[in-house]
């Protein structure tokens, strides 16, 4: 046998190696070197950057600038490090979790892509480029304002750098296709869902890189929460060579156990596997969680037919302090405890796409969501502009249309303009919405013209951001307009899209005065009021079909100089580090908990007067009773859950106050009183 005759088998068998070979992935988060600042050259593979600093991912570089307020960097930054890869396998692609906001990517100095776009994720194929041995992965990310990139504004630091995870994925040459816009590849629908039946229309994009045609099953298998078999379908498929196809497939799912949010999100597991012989070339997995969604006008969200209260906070990242947003799953995991602690049915995710793991948490939890793209502040009407936003939408929606919690698709947040260009880019992001998932809802955060303006009524769905008592007018302001709104738009679902007020922990004041948003002073009390008298106006109304406090956890926006610091917005129900709950957030634990709960506001406020004071305390107990160093002061109703006592003594030195409920709950304060 010839020398290219045994070279030939060698490659035909490394050839059947690789196709019998399923997915790996495998994290790039260790070993980079960064450089903050614009390197000519730093793309070539010999590039010398033995100077530059050691660092893992997640990283940002300005979390320090942009949480110290004014001027923060804004630029270009580059990340090297080396990747070793083994012979054999057949398709490798580089997968970004994020990169803000633009990010052009090399291997061995030759240009892979370019995506722009800082929260989305996006994957390059790197096949061509890469070789067995040592290959050297270069990053030039660029967090400046581009003009043809969404955010073009916002009340928000703009954090740059590689802030969420980066991996290498290795396939067969047959393989789900990992270029749909940053998506699983595979999409799920549903039909006819009833409590007696339901059809899911399963579609999955299939690509063979070979130069020759390729047949292969497409295998689904439907498992339950117990991982027990449901129902499975094998299906046939020819595929081209150097194609990708879709391959469709319908479902149909006798007595499903139905996704009800909160109440009950019971999620089913779909396996999708592609065989070559019997061999699984590639597969994933995909949560499924049956239900249907739709709006009434007077009745709010209908979840599989029935009203949903959507209650609940804006949540606009786990970001932390020093850390922006280069955190990972712990501290999402965190930030979820205390919203299933708090109550919340539902959250609004602001001002553009989260992490994987959020939607994931979501599906689980039972949390409905409202997740955006960073169309925010300001618009340019060229048309590179519009189709960065269409791209960012289809990313949004193809990475997240296959999870339960996603209803409402955010088309965008307080444009500062109302005139056609924006009515009528609305009007193109909510027809391409549409196209890409006929089943879900869009909506529009609106702010600045009129309610029933043409801009706020081009989605499914209006959130108005309403801050009377705030900014502006007074806190008794919020339920005439809803029913002025309501008049004027009786055949609308509309909701409150954002309502909130500056609090710092460390400003005290009993009772206090309003603050001046923008100034120094901003105290806790204030902060409260403000939801007490929101709430009462909110949940009365049941055609407001969902109501999100402004926020739940305080966040950077380097911007701001106010409050207690620089560049934190601390309209937030937590502090941006999540050690301090606000006296607000222990207001909607009484209101939206089921989990029984007591807590005596103002913990803060001491040293306090000696003397006759008053106390509160928010409940969801029917009864509760005061106790003051150790004597029984008396018992209370709540009204509203708020639970009042005049004429508390308290004396010099230590005081401490213990409230508890008829079910057991209780907390206790300790007050230092002076004369």
């Amino acid at each position: 046998m010839s020398l290219r005759h045994v070279l030939a088998v060698v490659l035909w068998l490394c050839a059947l190696t690789a196709q019998a070979a399923t997915r790996t992935s495998v994290p790039l988060d260790g070993g980079w070197r960064f450089q903050r600042a614009d390197v000519p050259g730093a793309e070539a593979a010999d590039f010398d950057d033995s100077a530059w600093s050691a660092v893992a991912l997640p990283h940002t570089y300005n979390a320090i600038d942009g949480e110290a307020g004014g001027a923060y960097y804004r630029g270009p930054a580059w990340y090297r490090r080396t990747i070793d890869l083994a012979p054999g396998a057949a398709r490798r692609f580089i997968e970004f979790d994020g990169a803000a906001l633009a990010a052009d990517v090399w291997i061995n100095g030759r240009h892979a892509g370019r995506h722009e776009g800082g929260y989305a994720r996006f994957r390059f194929d790197v096949t061509a480029l890469a070789r067995p041995g040592r290959n050297t992965l270069a990053v030039r990310v660029d967090n400046r304002t581009l003009p043809t990139v969404a955010p073009l504004g916002g009340d928000f630091t703009v954090f740059g750098g590689l802030y969420r995870g980066v991996r290498l994925i290795e396939t067969a040459p047959v393989h789900i296709d990992l270029l749909d816009h940053g998506g699983p590849g595979v999409s799920v629908a549903m039909e006819d869902v009833s409590p007696a039946s339901a059809r899911l229309r399963v579609s999955a994009r299939l690509r063979n890189d070979l130069r020759v045609p390729r047949h292969v099953e497409l295998r689904l298998t439907l498992r339950d929460a117990g991982g027990r078999t449901v129902l499975r379908t094998t299906q046939p498929l020819d595929l081209a060579a150097r194609s990708d196809e879709a391959a469709n497939a319908s479902l149909q799912v006798v007595r499903p156990h139905l996704w009800r949010g909160v109440d009950d999100p019971y999620l089913y597991r779909l396996a999708v596997d592609v065989l070559q012989g019997d061999e699984v070339v590639d597969a994933l997995s995909l949560p499924v969680g049956i239900r249907t969604v739709a709006l009434d006008p007077a009745r709010g969200l209908l979840l599989n037919g029935k009203p949903y209260a959507m209650h609940g906070v804006n949540y606009f990242h786990p970001g932390r302090p020093g850390h922006g947003l280069a955190v990972g799953d712990a501290e999402i995991d965190e930030d979820f405890r205390l919203l299933k602690d708090l109550g919340v049915t539902a959250l609004r995710l602001v001002h553009f796409q989260h992490p994987q793991r959020v939607y994931d948490l979501a599906d689980e939890l039972g949390f409905v969501l409202w997740t955006e793209i960073p169309l925010n502040s300001a618009m340019d009407e060229g048309k590179a502009f519009r189709a960065n936003l269409g791209q960012q939408l289809s990313e949004l929606i193809r990475q997240n249309r296959h999870h339960a919690s996603v209803v409402l698709w955010g088309l965008g947040n307080e444009v500062y303009r109302s005139d056609e260009p924006i009515r009528a880019l609305l009007a193109d992001l909510h027809a391409q919405a549409k196209h890409e998932d006929p089943q879900r809802l869009t909506a529009y955060a609106h702010c600045c013209a009129a309610d029933d303006h043409p801009m706020a009524l081009q989605t499914d769905f209006t959130g108005y951001n309403r801050y009377w008592g705030w900014y502006d007018g007074e806190l008794t302001d919020i339920g005439p307009w809803a029913d002025a709104l309501h008049a004027r738009l009786p055949g609308r679902a509309v909701a409150i899209g954002e309502y909130g007020a500056g609090a710092s922990a460390l400003h005290q004041q009993e009772p206090p005065q309003r603050p001046k948003p923008g100034g120094p002073w901003h105290p806790e009390q204030y902060q409260a009021l403000f939801h007490e008298a929101y709430w009462s106006q909110i949940h009365t109304r049941p055609w407001i079909a969902g109501s999100f406090v402004w926020l739940a956890f305080d966040h950077a926006s380097a911007g701001r100089n106010e409050g207690d610091r620089p560049g934190v917005n601390d309209k937030g129900l937590a502090s941006y580090d999540r050690k301090v709950l606000k006296d607000a957030y222990h207001f909607y634990r009484a209101h939206w908990s089921r989990t029984p709960m007591v807590h005596i506001a103002s913990p803060r406020l001491t040293p306090c007067p000696v003397g006759a004071t008053s106390v509160k305390a928010y409940t969801n107990g029917e009864r509760v009773t005061l106790e003051v160093n150790g004597v029984e002061f008396g018992a209370a109703t709540p009204l509203d859950r708020i639970a009042k006592w005049k004429d508390v003594p308290l004396t010099t030195g230590r005081n401490v106050l213990r409230v508890r409920s008829e079910s057991g709950a209780t907390d206790t304060v300790e007050w230092e009183g002076r004369p």
